[in-house]
């Protein structure tokens, strides 16, 4: 059957798209190379709509090592986050054609933009531990360009600690698979020893020595995996990369590449080594703990800085975590919440990054002081800024809210002690700053605060109204915002896919 081989050829397909713009003579005309990646990123698109409508698939081909094969397999998972990435990277694309418009290196980031999307649908559709540990590496090497893209001191800096960081969460990640390779059970299906199945694939017999070291090592494994998501205390790659990428790249690493990370994460906790395997362990519990402290942490950051891009790269570290959270607590109900705030967050996040790479376009400005008044130039910006601002936060009826009452309701719901308690505390007191640190900014955009000693029938001067920016980075900005609002109204769809994943893997 062809069917299956949809699965590869979806991969290959953004692959074939950079090689044909590494070829010199092809990139000479900009709008050939832009024509080129917006066409390679839809019929990505397309392949991976056509995967998920063919329904569970599996491809194995070029053995690595024995019981190891390079394997692809598609089911609910890995299409809840292949449509999820490109989507996101189609609305990217679209804004950084005009973003990057007066960019000298606008054919490289495009290059790299598609080899960082091969490799993202290979972690999506990779169907044992081997194939998304190999996907998972290629992925850090080809995003690492998009942030080095400026080349300027503090751009290679940022770039080597992205790298660093990454390589370090990878090696805990390989040691990891070393061990589980060790104690899978013996298995005749697809895939090798190494493959995902529901509830996990270690042996049934290992005793109490085995088990206890398995949780260490499984600990150590999601700490490192951590590292891409900006789980505390390796999360101080975002705050240094965001501000010095180009701004879809941002939107890109906050909102596509950290879900990566967490789809690892998932693969491990489900269909690796089962729910009950940590349940009730110390590893579980320290786990909760260090993402509890990272969404306080990271809320808490984001309300102290005073740099746009960076302040929003901190709501990352906290808001990543909120999944992060949701997953330890390895419930049904959490885990439903933390896969709708996986989907939320990135549109929420996207489109904040592209709100901010917006203003940075047209006005420069990249403090936060520097907004007051900028909702009279850049109307339109601004709403769908002020849109994401309040379905981050989880105002009723955008999307946000939706995943956080799973999180709270699934965390009220599970046998953790206070941590049952102190999930729901944290995430309100969380809500709270980031209300702190976003709705202010579209307060202070809309209404430009009176000088101080300014008497009260004076007339203020504001800024003068001018155009916003072009419809190409509008209409990204607003199909984002439609996508907060509709989701958080009609999320039915999305909990009926997700309560299939839990009915499996529960």
């Amino acid at each position: 059957m062809l069917g299956p081989w949809l699965i590869p050829v979806t991969i290959l397909v953004p692959l074939v798209g950079a090689l044909l713009l590494m070829i010199p003579a092809y990139r000479k005309n900009i709008s050939v190379v832009r024509t080129t990646t917006g066409a390679f990123v839809a019929a990505t698109g397309l392949l991976v709509v056509a995967v998920a409508m063919l329904g569970e698939a599996e491809c194995e081909f070029l053995e690595i090592l024995p019981d190891m094969p390079v394997f692809f397999r598609s089911d609910r998972t890995s299409v809840w986050f292949s449509v999820l990435t490109v989507a996101m990277w189609m609305c990217s694309t679209v804004f950084s054609f005009e973003y990057m418009k007066y960019e000298k290196r606008e054919e490289r980031y495009c290059v790299f933009s598609l080899l960082a999307l091969t490799a993202l649908m290979g972690v999506c559709f990779s169907g044992n531990l081997i194939t998304t540990y190999l996907f998972y590496e290629i992925m850090t090497f080809a995003s690492f360009p998009l942030v080095l893209h400026e080349q300027t001191k503090e751009a290679v800096s940022a770039g080597l600690t992205y790298l660093y960081y990454s390589l370090a969460g990878a090696f805990l990640g390989l040691v990891g698979i070393f061990f589980l390779y060790r104690y899978a059970a013996p298995r005749t299906v697809s895939g090798g020893l190494l493959a995902y199945a529901a509830g996990g694939f270690l042996r049934t017999d290992l005793t109490d020595s085995e088990r206890s070291l398995l949780t260490v090592v499984i600990f150590l494994m999601l700490i490192g995996l951590g590292s891409k998501v900006g789980l505390y205390p390796l999360h101080g790659w975002l705050p240094k990369a965001h501000p010095v990428a180009p701004a879809p790249a941002s939107a890109l690493l906050s909102g596509n590449i950290t879900k990566m990370g967490i789809l690892f994460t998932v693969r491990i906790l489900f269909f690796t080594v089962g729910p009950d395997f940590l349940r009730g362990s110390w590893a579980q519990y320290a786990l909760l703990g260090l993402s509890l402290l990272t969404v306080f942490l990271g809320s808490m950051l984001a309300y102290r800085e005073k740099v746009f891009k960076k302040r929003l790269a901190y709501s990352t570290v906290s808001q990543t975590s909120y999944v992060l959270t949701g997953l330890y607590l390895l419930a049904p109900v959490a885990a439903v919440g933390a896969l709708l705030h996986v989907v939320f967050h990135s549109i929420i996040k996207n489109l904040l990054f592209l709100c901010a790479g917006a203003v940075i376009y047209k006005t420069g400005r990249t403090k936060v002081e520097q907004l007051k008044g900028i909702g009279l130039i850049m109307p339109v910006t601004m709403v769908c800024f002020t849109v994401g601002g309040l379905a981050l936060v989880g105002i009723p009826p955008f999307a946000g809210f939706i995943s956080k009452w799973y999180l709270a309701a699934g965390a009220l719901d599970t046998d953790t002690g206070v941590l049952r308690f102190l999930v729901p505390v944290i995430l309100i007191i969380s809500a709270l700053l980031t209300a702190g640190y976003l709705l202010t900014v579209s307060a202070d955009a809309f209404f430009v605060p009176r000088k101080e000693g300014e008497a009260e029938e004076e007339k203020r001067e504001e800024p003068a109204k001018g155009p916003e920016v072009s419809l190409k980075m509008l209409i990204p900005l607003v199909l984002l915002s439609a996508a907060a609002l509709a989701f958080g109204l009609f999320p039915g769809v999305l909990t009926d896919f997700l309560n299939g994943i839990m009915d499996v893997v529960f």
